[in-house]
């Protein structure tokens, strides 16, 4: 993912997921179950998590919601748990994963190696939102297939059925469902420019 640089590392992309979908063939996406929750926390850190209800004091032994560092935690957890896997075979953005491959067996056998490893590190997925060994599918917003990164049709509608923004909130509104595919609209900046200095 990315030509190393000067200093030799490799240079960050935007979009994780521009070379996996380059010439793949087959992919499962798939996304954990309550997935902040499957995060034990340190003993010795439970009392930072502590909170009073009607009924006593409580403290969380699992990582919920809305900690600060809840999200940069997950994603090192993920990043640490497939680290060998990473831009292999797989990709994964916080509780979503993607499996690749040039054919249905090699899937399989990738997925069969990301399924072991959520076995080993007790991670649990969401059944109902796995979809396994499909030739496109719905990744964080974008159509991804072996031929590339898309949009999502779906979204398309939603921006274009949107009625004309006649606030300041309608205006934000519009240029954050609209900003969202800023890659794919030529000129972006310029053309959404009239409704941004509105705001």
């Amino acid at each position: 993912m990315g030509e190393p640089g000067a200093s030799g590392t490799k240079e960050i992309r935007d979009d994780c997921y521009e070379e996996p979908a380059r010439g793949v063939g087959t992919y499962t996406d798939s996304e954990q179950l309550a997935s902040y929750m499957q995060i034990h926390i340190a003993p010795e850190d439970q009392h930072k998590t502590t909170f009073t209800c009607l009924f006593g004091t409580f403290v969380y032994t699992r990582m919920p919601f809305g900690l600060c560092n809840a999200p940069s935690t997950f994603q090192c957890c993920m990043t640490s748990i497939f680290s060998d896997l990473l831009q292999d075979c797989m990709e994964v953005f916080m509780d979503d994963f993607t499996v690749y491959a040039n054919s249905f067996e090699a899937c399989l056998c990738n997925l069969s190696k990301v399924l072991k490893r959520c076995i080993d590190t007790n991670l649990v997925l969401n059944f109902e939102k796995c979809h396994f060994i499909v030739t496109e599918g719905i990744v964080l917003g974008h159509l991804i297939s072996n031929r590339g990164i898309e949009v999502d049709k779906s979204k398309i509608d939603i921006i274009t059925s949107l009625p004309n923004p006649t606030s300041v909130r309608e205006v934000r509104s519009f240029l954050g469902h609209a900003g969202f595919y800023r890659r794919f609209i030529k000129n972006f900046s310029k053309l959404a420019l009239p409704l941004s200095r509105l705001l």
